[in-house]
């Protein structure tokens, strides 16, 4: 911009500032301005917008007008080419700082365009930073709740984008304390999808895998996404720690006749009857899986490895009373000193019964009747009915006979 247009836009701004009338009127001579300023292109945008916000910001406008003016500006932002609105974003945000208390309405919509415009450039962490700025709890104006919760729930999932579980974490119990007061169903169901996918990225594999599976079957969403969202529920059970809760996943899911349109569902049939699953076999399977699914424990193995390992050693434990650490590595595709190890930790934690002979090298598993257990509790619940009915018959003889009866009679 020349210094003759700039030097015409600061005196004709100085002199609405000195000038007498309305609020009206002052706010229709800055109008004007604005306008002559917007004919402008590029760096002369750029130059004349900040000539004018730094004028419009200072103390010596009433506020009134400022905010009024502001607000305006707010709106042509997001008409302007990126890199100039993202200029005149950030220099705005900069200037009202120290008053930011006076514009928290106009300064959470600037922010709220400047994180779009960097979440269009991928860019997940800022436009995640920009929106933190926006003092929802701390600041003087009342934020609705569905404002609250969408803002809190789009900045859990940029930082998601960014591989960021921890922060997005945070901004998703924030979220969890207000999905309750909000009735928007879109909003309840945009939680839940975010709140899956934390627990993904966390590798709480089977408490995403139950909300995926809550989420697939809700119908307020696309059945496209319904279906995207039991797939996830598949991918998480198969990763999932080996245990009870598992199981009763690999269940629910076996018995959902959506699950035979899945690409996995060969891999779900094996883990649900219980049958060894050799590594050549999940080659389909590990292509389905997202980047951070793909990452490696502890000890360096990878997720899926571990949880297939951990699902043969189970399987392994209906087929075997006893194995070798030699003979175990060679089932699981692991070294016999890893499979020991796993073996132990499973017994450890409940998940598999049965014990370690280390000086044998020999893991000896037990094998829990569950069904003569069942039937032992249903044989129970016979008799306690046959004692009513004895009890019954004998209290009232005649009705029991009238009963009967009319059961031969029919």
């Amino acid at each position: 911009m020349s210094k003759k247009i700039s030097d015409y836009i600061r005196k004709n701004l100085q002199s609405i500032i000195q000038s007498a009338g309305s609020h009206k009127e002052q706010a229709e001579k800055y109008r004007v301005i604005l306008d002559l300023i917007l004919k402008e292109q590029g760096d002369d945008l750029v130059e004349g917008l900040q000539i004018f916000i730094e004028a419009i910001v200072n103390e010596n406008v009433s506020l009134v007008i400022s905010r009024q003016i502001l607000t305006e500006i707010s709106s042509h932002l997001v008409k302007l080419p990126d890199d100039v609105s993202k200029s005149v974003s950030h220099f705005t945000l900069e200037k009202v700082q120290p008053r930011v208390i006076s514009f928290e309405e106009q300064v959470a919509s600037i922010r709220q365009h400047l994180a779009d415009i960097y979440e269009r450039t991928q860019q997940w962490r800022e436009a995640a930073a920009v929106l933190v700025g926006i003092p929802l709890e701390t600041g003087q104006k009342q934020y609705s709740v569905d404002y609250k919760l969408e803002t809190y729930l789009k900045i859990a999932r940029l930082y998601l984008e960014d591989d960021d579980p921890v922060q997005a974490e945070a901004f998703i119990n924030r979220a969890s304390l207000l999905q309750a007061e909000s009735k928007n169903e879109q909003l309840q169901v945009y939680y839940k999808v975010c709140y899956a996918r934390v627990l993904d990225y966390r590798r709480k594999f089977i408490e995403a895998a139950q909300r995926y599976n809550e989420l697939s079957f809700r119908n307020i969403v696309h059945e496209d996404e319904r279906m995207t969202a039991l797939r996830n529920a598949l991918i998480c059970t198969v990763l999932a720690s080996a245990g009870q809760q598992r199981s009763r996943m690999l269940a629910t899911l076996f018995k959902d006749e959506r699950c035979q349109q899945l690409p996995a569902v060969g891999i779900l049939e094996k883990m649900y009857l219980e049958r060894i699953i050799r590594r050549s076999e999940l080659k389909d399977f590990e292509a389905l899986l997202q980047p951070h699914q793909k990452a490696s424990t502890l000890d360096g193995t990878k997720i899926l490895d571990r949880a297939m390992v951990e699902h043969n050693l189970l399987s392994a434990s209906k087929l075997y009373n006893n194995i070798s650490f030699e003979e175990l590595g060679a089932l699981l595709e692991i070294n016999p000193s890893k499979a020991e190890k796993i073996a132990s930790q499973m017994i450890t934690e409940g998940r598999m019964h049965g014990y370690i002979d280390q000086i044998d090298s020999i893991v000896h598993f037990e094998t829990r009747e569950t069904l003569p257990q069942w039937d032992k509790q249903i044989q129970s619940l016979c008799q306690q009915v046959n004692s009513m009915i004895e009890q019954i018959a004998n209290a009232h003889s005649d009705w029991m006979a009238k009963i009967t009866e009319e059961q031969m009679v029919s």
